[in-house]
């Protein structure tokens, strides 16, 4: 039996079809992240070492203030990008794997032609909000975690370093079924402190030739 936990839902299927419902209407603009790639976008933002303001994200998610059909609409798919940013936090914090809302699979095609490049675009979409936050220490070593997202995002396929990784299918194909385990990875980097060395415990010296011992109290 496994110990591998299962992924787990950040909201249930009528909540995700609401939102998509949502962003993919005339109520937003027409840059406005999908469903994809802001679920992608709250989950680097669970992720983040240091907290974004919601109304700093709002506006980013959405490229500007939604229209609205009343207060109530409003307080309802707001409420739910907090919804699922608060269950990712949640999830991640017990340790546990966010489900991705997709076959974690390319199918043979770029991933910028797929969900997963989108929902990568979305999380990189999230490290820019606030970058210098995530780079601020161990640069090196931010930057060999975030590569996947990077390399499945489709957005530096222009770099050259990226190019190899770009063109090598069978290892994209292999990030893909790590994302979730990836995503754990970068959380607990910024959460956990690095092992130190445990101190040696002293070696105890061997008592002087000759000495004598103590006496044990009076007669």
């Amino acid at each position: 039996m496994s110990d591998t936990p299962l992924p787990q839902p950040l909201l249930e299927d009528e909540e995700l079809e609401r939102l998509d419902e949502f962003l993919d209407s005339e109520s937003v603009d027409p840059d406005a992240l999908d469903l994809i790639s802001a679920h992608g976008f709250l989950v680097a933002l669970a992720v983040a070492p240091r907290e974004v303001d919601s109304a700093t994200w709002v506006a980013e998610l959405f490229h500007g203030e939604p229209t609205f059909a009343d207060a109530d609409e409003r307080s309802e798919i707001l409420g739910l990008l907090e919804k699922l940013h608060g269950n990712a936090i949640d999830t991640l914090e017990q340790g546990g794997l966010p489900e991705l809302p997709f076959d974690l699979t390319l199918e043979g095609l770029p991933p910028e032609e797929t969900p997963v490049g989108d929902w990568c675009a979305g999380f990189m979409e999230g490290v820019f909000l606030d970058e210098a936050a995530w780079f601020e220490q161990e640069e090196e070593t931010v930057a060999t975690l975030l590569l996947p997202f990077m390399a499945l995002s489709g957005l530096f396929d222009d770099e050259p370093d990226m190019a190899e990784m770009a063109a090598d299918g069978a290892r994209l194909e292999s990030l893909v079924g790590q994302l979730p385990d990836l995503v754990l990875d970068l959380y607990l980097h910024y959460r956990v402190p690095p092992e130190t060395p445990k101190p040696m415990p002293r070696k105890k010296q061997p008592a002087a030739r000759g000495a004598k011992s103590k006496p044990g109290g009076k007669r």
